[in-house]
């Protein structure tokens, strides 16, 4: 395990609780809906819910929000845009998306546990235009083009 990095949380009025690990070896913190009673997601429906809670992530780093693995097998709630990016620079509160991928509405509460974060390296890249690339064995072969 890398050691561990400082990151400044703080919490809204209307925050439930900050976020936390819930096991010795978890890889991401909990977050939780910071919703003023609760919301319902309609199947096909995105959501943005509220956490309460502002980061300061440390340059270098970024955080990753993504799914519950329990809300999604039991409730077929996900996060559209897994995993979901905090930048080190954003202030704003965290807001979670969430989908409905199921055939029945879901409700949110107050309190719940609606999604993981995880705290990440970022790598950045100098990008440099160029007339042609190298040339590999797979080449401009896409999706699917292995056959597998």
């Amino acid at each position: 395990m890398t050691a561990p990095i400082a990151v400044r949380v703080l919490l809204e009025p209307h925050a439930v609780s900050p976020p936390a690990y819930q096991s010795e070896h978890a890889s991401g913190v909990d977050l939780v809906a910071a919703l003023d009673g609760e919301a319902e997601i309609t199947p096909g429906q995105v959501l943005a819910v509220p956490t309460g809670i502002r980061l300061e992530i440390p340059p270098g780093y970024e955080g990753q929000i993504r799914a519950r693995s329990g809300l999604a097998a039991r409730h077929a709630i996900g996060v559209p845009n897994a995993p979901g990016t905090i930048d080190a620079d954003y202030r704003g509160e965290v807001q979670v998306l969430l989908v409905n991928f199921g055939t029945r509405p879901y409700v949110v509460r107050r309190g719940d546990r609606i999604a993981q974060l995880v705290f990440a390296p970022v790598a950045r890249a100098t990008l440099e235009t160029t007339s042609a690339l190298t040339e590999t064995a797979r080449g401009e072969g896409g999706f699917g083009h292995t056959g597998r």
